[in-house]
C-alpha cells in the first residue's frame, strides 16, 4: 500500500474517514482488511536479505510484501498513515501502548548519547515515573515552561510537555515552548486534545505522542500507542520497535483505524457535554475548584470540599475507573490511581491535590450525567440556601444561572 500522505487539501473530518483507506476501492474492498499473519512466504531469499539489510541500515518501511510481523503489518500501517495525516506529520509509528511509544522515543535519543530530558509537570503518572526513575538511564530536569531554555544542556535529547496536562488540564503555549527548545526536539503528549482540537506540529513540535488507548480508539477496548513525527525520527523508532518487540497487534491497529473515522464527531459531542458539566460544577457550593481547558475537550477535573473517595463510591451511571476517552463517562481519583506512582510532594508540586477528581466525559446525555454526579456529591455542607444547599444537594439545573456563578478555572489563569 502506498502510505505517502497526499497534500493536505481535505478537512480533518474527511481525512478521519478516508486516510489510510484510499486503495480499498481498487482492491475491490469497502472495509479495511485485517491481516493477522505473523509471517509471510517468499521464495526469493536473496531479495529478502537485501530488504532486511536496507531496513537495518535505514529503518525505512519495507517496500513490497511484508516479511515478519515485528517488522511491519499492513493493517497497522494503515492506522499509522491515517494518524500521521490527521496530525500533519510526515510519518507515524505505532506501538503496543503509549508507554512503549514513549520508551522508544527516549531510547532513540539516548542512543545518541543525549540522555538528559527537560520536562514540565504535570505529566501522566507513568510518564513521570519513567523519566524520574532512570529506568532507561536518563536524567530529568523538571521545570516550568519559562525555565526550559535555561534547563537545556549539551546532552539534552528531549523536551517533554503535556497539554492539556493530566490531570490538572493546565495548558502550555506550544509555540513559545518550541522556540525555547531551540534545536532540541519538543515532544508533546497530545492524548487529551487529539488532532481534532490541537495539532502540535503546526506549533513547532517535532514529536507528538498519543496513548491511542484513549480517544483514538474511543471505546475502551483497545490498548496502543503511537508517535507522529518526521520520517527521519520514524526510521529510528522503527528500528527500536523491531529490536524491542513493542509492536501494536494487528487487531488493535484495525480497531484504532476504525476509531479514527468517528474521532471528530465523538470529540466534539463529548466536549460540548464536558463544558456544560464544568459550568454546573463551577456554580456548585460543594465544589472548591473546577479545571477546564481554554482549548475545550472532554476532560473535566474538579476539587471537592468533601471526601473525594465518597464521590467515587457514590456514582452509579458514571464508571469509577482509571483511563479515559471512552464513549462512557469515567471518574477517578488521580492521587490514588493514575498518579499514585508519583511521590506525594511531586504530586503537590504538579498541582495534584488529594481532593482532585478527574472525569472523562462520554457520550451520555448531560442531564443523566449531572443527576448521577449530583447524587454522588451529596448534600452541601454549611450552605445557607442556593441550589446546592437544598436538602439532598439536588441542583436546580433548569434555573437561570446566579449572578454570582463562578466560571470554571481555565488553564493558564
Amino acid at each position: 500500500m502506498d502510505t505517502t500522505p497526499p497534500a493536505p487539501t481535505r478537512s480533518l473530518a474527511t481525512e478521519a474517514v478516508h486516510a489510510g483507506r484510499e486503495d480499498l476501492a481498487a482492491l475491490g474492498l469497502h472495509a479495511a482488511p485485517l491481516d493477522l499473519s505473523t509471517t509471510y512466504p517468499s521464495h526469493d531469499s536473496r531479495a529478502e536479505a537485501a530488504r532486511l539489510d536496507e531496513f537495518a541500515a535505514t529503518g525505512a518501511r519495507l517496500q513490497g510484501p511484508p516479511v515478519y510481523a515485528r517488522l511491519d503489518n499492513p493493517t497497522v500501517a494503515r492506522f499509522e498513515t491515517a494518524l500521521a495525516r490527521l496530525e500533519g506529520a510526515e510519518a507515524a509509528v505505532a506501538f503496543a501502548s503509549g508507554m512503549a511509544a514513549l520508551t522508544a522515543v527516549v531510547l532513540v535519543r539516548a542512543a545518541r548519547g543525549l540522555r538528559h530530558v527537560v520536562a514540565v509537570r504535570p505529566l501522566y503518572g507513568c510518564s513521570d515515573h519513567l523519566l524520574t526513575s532512570g529506568l532507561l538511564g536518563t536524567e530529568v530536569t523538571w521545570t516550568d515552561p519559562a525555565g526550559i531554555a535555561d534547563a537545556i544542556r549539551p546532552d539534552t535529547g528531549l523536551v517533554m510537555v503535556e497539554t492539556p496536562a493530566n490531570p490538572t488540564l493546565s495548558e502550555i503555549d506550544l509555540r513559545a515552548v518550541a522556540h525555547s527548545c531551540g534545536s532540541v526536539p519538543l515532544l508533546v503528549d497530545n492524548t487529551f486534545a487529539t488532532p481534532v482540537l490541537q495539532r502540535p506540529v503546526e506549533h513547532g513540535a517535532r514529536i507528538v505522542l498519543h496513548s491511542a488507548t484513549k480517544y483514538l480508539g474511543g471505546h475502551g477496548d483497545v490498548l496502543g500507542g503511537v508517535v507522529a513525527c518526521d520520517e527521519e525520527t520514524a526510521r529510528e523508532l522503527r528500528k527500536v520497535r523491531f529490536a524491542t518487540g513493542g509492536v501494536l497487534h494487528p487487531l488493535a491497529g484495525y480497531l484504532l483505524l476504525r476509531g479514527l473515522s468517528t474521532l471528530p464527531v465523538r470529540m466534539r459531542a463529548q466536549s460540548a457535554t464536558a463544558a456544560e458539566l464544568a459550568r454546573r460544577l463551577a456554580d456548585d457550593p460543594r465544589i472548591a475548584r473546577v479545571h477546564y481547558p481554554e482549548l475545550g475537550g472532554a476532560m473535566v477535573s474538579f476539587e471537592v470540599h468533601g471526601d473525594p473517595h465518597e464521590v467515587i463510591a457514590g456514582v452509579r451511571l458514571i464508571t469509577p475507573a482509571v483511563s479515559l476517552g471512552s464513549v462512557d463517562t469515567l471518574i477517578q481519583h488521580p492521587g490514588s490511581i493514575s498518579h499514585r506512582i508519583i511521590g506525594e510532594d511531586d504530586r503537590r508540586t504538579g498541582g495534584i491535590s488529594e481532593r482532585l477528581l478527574r472525569m472523562s466525559v462520554g457520550l451520555e446525555d448531560a442531564e443523566d450525567l449531572w443527576r448521577d454526579l449530583d447524587a454522588a456529591l451529596g448534600p452541601a455542607r454549611g450552605a445557607a440556601g442556593g441550589a446546592g444547599g437544598r436538602a439532598g444537594g439536588a441542583a436546580d439545573v433548569s434555573a437561570a444561572p446566579s449572578p454570582r456563578r463562578r466560571e470554571p478555572e481555565r488553564a493558564g489563569r
